[in-house]
């Protein structure tokens, strides 16, 4: 082959390379808009242009950890969920949705879905719940009252996690609670759902997480009104039959 054919199938090669390059890339023609019938796949990066994560949608395998200023860590606890998660501006998580429903390896039913909203640099205050632990079911909207991110940063509830795990099991528990009373964990002030025991309920808490007044209808149609001291004794109930 001569040099001038060598020359001429060198650029028409290069020539069908640039051609796929800029198809697939959008090169300098605008933004590139491609539609499918279906497709497949794993997981979803929804990004900015700069490659900022602001959404990813996954299979149980690919299911990301937690996001703070963009870097990611593992989070072993997620390892079973498939869903989808979304991430702020600043590449903080601020809410997701998870799931999962399967028989486990006692034959017990594992089964929930949980639809989360945080607060700006904290963690979660809104939950739409569903989850069904072998046959123990609960179903429901939960508010949570976190504290400002300026008090409690996100990164510091990391840290009491590590400080928790520091510690042995029967001591766990009161750490915590010191910590939610020194208003430095989040706590439950509302929910409002289906109980365990097949209740209808509206439960309403205090500042520390103490419910001091429940709603209720019971499984047989029973309605009731119930108040609650501080230390969760019932101290008076107003039903049917109360004048």
């Amino acid at each position: 082959m001569s040099h001038i054919h060598t020359f001429l199938a060198g650029c028409s090669t290069m020539a069908a390379t640039l051609a796929a390059v800029f198809v697939l890339t959008g090169a300098n023609t605008g933004r590139q808009q491609n539609q499918f019938d279906e497709i497949t796949v794993g997981r979803i990066n929804v990004v900015e242009p700069d490659g900022t994560k602001r959404m990813i949608i996954s299979n149980r395998s690919q299911f990301p950890g937690d996001f703070t200023g963009g870097k990611e860590s593992p989070r072993a606890d997620r390892n079973s969920f498939a869903g989808m998660l979304f991430i702020n501006d600043e590449g903080n998580e601020n809410g997701g949705f998870i799931y999962k429903g399967l028989i486990d390896n006692k034959g017990k039913t594992d089964a929930s879905m949980s639809l989360t909203f945080d607060r700006f640099r904290q963690d979660q205050t809104i939950q739409l719940l569903h989850a069904d632990q072998d046959g123990e079911l609960i179903t429901g909207v939960i508010i949570n009252d976190v504290p400002d991110y300026k008090v409690v940063s996100i990164l510091d509830k990391k840290q009491y996690s590590i400080e928790a795990e520091k510690l042995p099991s029967a001591e766990q528990s009161a750490y915590v609670k010191q910590l939610k009373d020194e208003g430095k964990l989040g706590q439950r002030r509302i929910f409002l759902g289906m109980t365990s025991d097949q209740n209808s309920a509206l439960v309403l808490n205090d500042a520390k997480g103490r419910p001091r007044m429940k709603l209720l209808v019971s499984a047989k149609g029973q309605p009731e009104i119930q108040m609650l001291d501080d230390t969760g004794k019932v101290s008076k109930t107003i039903d049917a039959a109360s004048n």
